[in-house]
């Protein structure tokens, strides 16, 4: 696995976490670290071999994993604060990237190489979070506009709009794309992806700051209460849990998922999170039977970092980039609304 964050002072880190061959011992060797950004880094997100961080300098930076190094840089509208891939699943290089910004845009790019395709008008404020669907035809968007809204990638357009009635700071949609949710202080609301409805409401009692979705109906979320909280999304209630994984409160948590070589089976357990105090951590929840489980590895990066994003061990190779994607069709924001 691969792991990035970034920090408040500016620095991108860059971690690989190594394994012996029978799993027993794992340690989080540096790749880089350095000030990427001029202002605070907000957000992060890793595709294979490929991995962007977006800032409050209105911009957004590339880099190669491989080589580990920064290969180029976009220059966005406002504040980058929420990034996402599309890979198509028999790709493990990212086809698409879309950013969202401050002033309540989503920009689509390409990812080989990465260009500017489209810049849509989404919200009336800033947005907070965007999701990519797993088929890659459509985006959800979240605001500060209290507000919920649909992105149809394949046209480049808004196609859905609706209030909320509170802000909400996460959107996520679950490993299959079945179902998303949402995060509103310390609420997680689950809905069908198909019509919206709504299937559970889940209640961390303290604000949740990041989420991600698990394999088999599992919701990883983490915040001000310290602790990594596992939900099954189809009870309602907590499967399992670390508390007090970090002395401060949760900012990122990456999950392993599928990749080609098809081994998340096999690493599915592990679970990585960065909290404000600097430090990232490691875990393996199979252990969390225990009274207080240990981190299989640990870092202190000794900054405060701001946001954490990682693929899978064996992601690394990049393929051959063709005219259209899985799933059916290539993402083609070149078409006006």
């Amino acid at each position: 696995m691969s792991l990035i964050a970034g920090s408040y002072e500016r620095f991108i880190w860059g971690f690989k976490l190594r394994s012996t061959k029978n799993d027993q011992n794992y340690e989080l060797t540096p790749l880089f670290s350095f000030p990427s950004h001029l202002s605070p880094i907000k957000c992060t997100a890793v595709a294979g071999s490929a991995a962007v961080s977006g800032g409050a300098d209105d911009t957004i930076k590339i880099y190669d994993l491989s080589t580990c190094s920064e290969i180029g840089s976009l220059h966005h509208s406002a504040t980058v604060t929420s990034l996402s891939f599309f890979t198509p699943s028999s790709f493990s290089f990212p086809r698409n990237l879309i950013a969202a910004s401050e002033d309540g845009s989503v920009s689509i790019y390409d990812a080989d190489p990465f260009v500017h395709l489209k810049s849509v008008k989404v919200h009336r404020k800033a947005v907070n979070s965007i999701c990519i669907h797993p088929s890659g035809r459509l985006a959800l968007t979240v605001g500060r506009d209290e507000c919920m809204a649909m992105v149809n990638l394949v046209r480049g357009r808004r196609s859905f709009y609706c209030r909320l009635g509170k802000e909400a700071s996460l959107v996520n949609f679950s490993d299959g794309g079945e179902k998303f949710f949402m995060v509103m202080d310390d609420k997680i609301s689950v809905h069908e992806s198909e019509d919206a409805k709504t299937i559970l409401e889940l209640d961390s009692k303290k604000r949740v700051l990041c989420a991600t979705s698990g394999m088999h109906g599992i919701l990883f979320t983490g915040g001000e209460d310290r602790s990594i909280k596992a939900w099954d999304i189809t009870s309602g209630k907590i499967a399992y849990s670390i508390e007090d994984a970090h002395s401060t409160r949760v900012k990122g948590i990456v999950v392993l998922h599928k990749n080609s070589d098809g081994d998340a089976e096999d690493h599915q357990h592990i679970v990585a999170s960065a909290s404000s105090d600097g430090v990232i951590r490691v875990w393996d929840v199979r252990m969390t039977n225990k009274d207080k489980p240990n981190p299989l590895a640990e870092v202190n990066t000794k900054s405060r970092l701001t946001c954490l994003a990682g693929s899978s061990i064996k992601s690394m190779k990049r393929p051959e980039v063709g005219n259209t994607t899985s799933n059916g069709q290539q993402l083609d924001a070149s078409e006006e609304s």
